[in-house]
């Protein structure tokens, strides 16, 4: 029967179909870095939302744009989640509010000062109901400062780290009594002390804080952004108030053959139950602000040190 032949052929494919889809299916996931090679994003923060991640990032500057991911890896754009017609937003900071579950975007922006010639930094907070927005500008918490990053811890209780420009890029911290109210004194937490701090300009800013096993880990970046000697470190305190030492083997994240200028992070766990870092590198070694969005692996050892292992161009294992 002239069919037969035929029959078994189309057999064979369907087989070989089912074998390739359940290859595929079993293939590890990887991603590469950079993430979303197209867009130039720098200064990354995120919340997760019902399982679905939530990022902002340095991008056009005229507010924020919110990006919206299932697995950290693959990003979608949700479009302006924050319009500042102002222009010269960066660095933001989120908070999902426990107390009024509200979300708040704190942000830096730079704005034309007419008396001193120059444009004046400051820091600013704007609210929404809804991780996409529209977030909704409430007030200036912090004029001469950048990069808020709020943090809410177990008990409940509210902090603000910010970077104090009038000081000389000294990181400090800012008891709130709510979300949009500073409670009593800001306190010193760190300032550029060692050496790979100020290979490109004394700087430390970009605070993060981490709580881990009872212990504060108040991360940071260290020397000028738009250098490729940027880097990240880290300081640890029995209070989120401080005083801190740093870490003596920082910084954890530095520049290598070939990644430059690795900092200015979040870390958030991933859909795999583990710690990610989620930053930003530069394109090359040249000074400037050229930067994209990255993603790597962060952990602690038995003995409470933070490590990430950075990555480039290579295929790596996925959240």
């Amino acid at each position: 029967m002239r069919f037969l032949p035929y029959l078994k052929n189309t057999i064979g494919l369907m087989i070989l179909a089912v074998a390739i889809s359940a290859s595929a299916a079993d293939a590890p996931k990887t991603y590469r870095n950079p993430l979303l090679p197209d867009v130039n994003l720098a200064d990354p923060d995120l919340i997760r939302v019902d399982g679905k991640y939530y990022l902002y990032a340095t991008t056009h500057g005229s507010g924020f744009d919110v990006y919206m991911s299932d697995d950290l890896v693959h990003w979608t754009n949700g479009g302006l989640a924050f319009n500042d017609p102002r222009g010269g937003d960066w660095a933001p900071g989120l908070l999902h509010s426990h107390s009024d579950k509200k979300y708040y975007l704190y942000y830096t922006d730079s704005i034309p000062d007419h008396q001193e010639g120059g444009p004046k930094k400051q820091i600013g907070v704007a609210v929404a109901d809804s991780p996409r927005g529209p977030f909704v500008d409430k007030k200036v918490f912090n004029e001469d400062a950048i990069d808020a990053q709020p943090f809410e811890d177990d008990d409940g209780k509210l902090y603000l780290y910010y970077v104090d420009l009038f000081r000389g890029f000294k990181i400090m911290v800012q008891p709130m009594s709510d979300p949009l109210t500073k409670k009593g004194d800001a306190t010193l937490c760190v300032y550029p002390t060692e050496p790979w701090e100020k290979i490109s300009g004394e700087v430390t800013e970009g605070p993060y804080m981490i709580k881990h096993n009872g212990i504060y880990y108040l991360m940071f970046s260290g020397t000028g952004a738009d250098s490729p000697n940027y880097g990240l470190g880290y300081a640890t305190s029995k209070s989120p108030l401080g005083p801190f030492k740093k870490y003596a083997g920082n910084p954890v994240a530095h520049r290598s053959d070939k990644i430059f200028g690795p900092g200015h992070h979040a870390v958030v766990e991933g859909p795999d139950k583990k710690l990610w870092l989620v930053y930003h590198q530069k394109w090359n070694e040249h000074q400037g602000w050229h930067r994209f969005l990255a993603i790597d692996p962060m952990w602690f050892d038995g003995k409470g040190v933070i490590h990430t292992r950075i990555s480039r161009d290579t295929d790596e294992p996925a959240p």
